[in-house]
């Protein structure tokens, strides 16, 4: 299958990364504005050409599927082109700047009878997977509450680039890291459907470009000819015809120790998840309190990712990174970003 990946940013290049190990591919393009990045890319990953135009892989019949790793302003229309062109589309998270993009890239996909998944890579991970199954066989009793944290300290990346302004990005630290979070656990649940949101977003930081103080800034150096106009630094309830969430997360904030992980509480027994790592069971027999960590192999959940996006694509198998199991979670990124915006708990529609 003659595959293309447009855009060769960092993530990008995980996605040529990941077409060049699969059997099942032929990385036929590597496309990105900047020659450069589309060159290393195709010496790194062994690409067959490289374009600035993605219009010029989209227009190749032999093309069959391609990446979408672009910023986010972008995923809409250039998704958009590629299905028109009858490509199986793999757009990175979030889907979009919001769920009217969303849907109507939902609804081209369907009626060009395509294949369009979204990069949720968390629904791939090893742990996350065997938390969902502990979930799933009731292990936890009744799951009646979790908590999220994505707390880091100094971290807001690419500032004054599309990263942090909102034209581009749509918003912060929510819609970059939030949306893993946020999807992996509605994921682990079962999508229970969402109710009402309150939430606040803080931009205070990052606002003035040349004061914010950082140690290291991926996406960086600063570009201090931008802007920051997104947050970063959010929380937020979420009721949902199951469990309570409360989410609290942060690309930047004034306390150093960080929190990057998912509790699950459940009146049985409760799990902790680390973020892209391991987990721990909380439970109790006969009055006893027990504390596991179990041990196990783990893949790489981007190569999981890829490899079933191309068989999907070749079989018709159901993805389950499907768009249409994805729009739940951009619909609650709406949801934050109105709440925080007027101040007031708000309905996920």
């Amino acid at each position: 299958m003659k595959t293309a990946v447009i855009g060769c940013g960092a993530i990008g290049r995980v996605h040529a990364e990941q077409y060049a190990a699969n059997p099942r591919a032929d990385l036929a393009y590597v496309v990105d504005i900047v020659p450069e990045k589309a060159e290393a890319a195709a010496r790194d990953y062994g690409a067959k050409r490289t374009v600035a135009d993605y219009r010029e892989a989209l227009a190749d019949p032999s093309v069959e599927a391609v990446s979408v790793c672009l910023p986010n302003d972008l995923h809409c229309p250039v998704t958009l082109d590629a299905l028109r062109a009858g490509k199986h589309v793999m757009c990175e998270k979030p889907i979009a700047l919001n769920a009217n993009e969303a849907e109507r890239m939902r609804r081209l996909a369907k009626k060009q009878e395509r294949l369009l998944v979204i990069g949720v890579v968390n629904r791939f991970h090893d742990g996350v997977l065997r938390v969902r199954d502990r979930i799933r066989k009731g292990e936890l009793g009744a799951v009646y509450h979790v908590s999220v944290m994505f707390k880091g300290y100094r971290g807001i990346p690419g500032l004054g680039g599309w990263f942090t302004t909102k034209a581009c990005a749509g918003g912060g630290v929510m819609i970059d890291i939030g949306v893993h979070y946020l999807d992996l656990t509605l994921f682990c649940l079962g999508f229970p459907r969402a109710r009402t949101l309150s939430g606040v977003a803080h931009s205070v930081l990052g606002k003035d470009l040349r004061k914010y103080a950082y140690t290291g800034m991926w996406a960086g150096p600063p570009d201090y000819s931008g802007l920051c106009d997104v947050e970063e630094s959010v929380a937020g309830i979420l009721r949902t015809d199951g469990p309570t969430i409360f989410f609290e997360g942060a690309w930047a904030r004034n306390v150093e120790e960080g929190a990057h992980h998912i509790d699950f509480l459940g009146d049985k027994a409760g799990i902790r998840l680390n973020y892209c790592g391991s987990f721990t069971i909380y439970s109790h027999t006969n009055g006893v309190l027990y504390k596991t960590a179990p041990s196990y192999r783990e893949d790489s959940m981007f190569r999981a990712e890829i490899d079933s996006f191309l068989e999907c694509a070749a079989t018709g198998k159901p993805s389950p990174a499907d768009i249409s199991s994805v729009i739940g979670t951009q619909k609650i990124l709406d949801a934050l970003y109105k709440s925080a915006a007027e101040n007031r708990e708000v309905a996920v529609r």
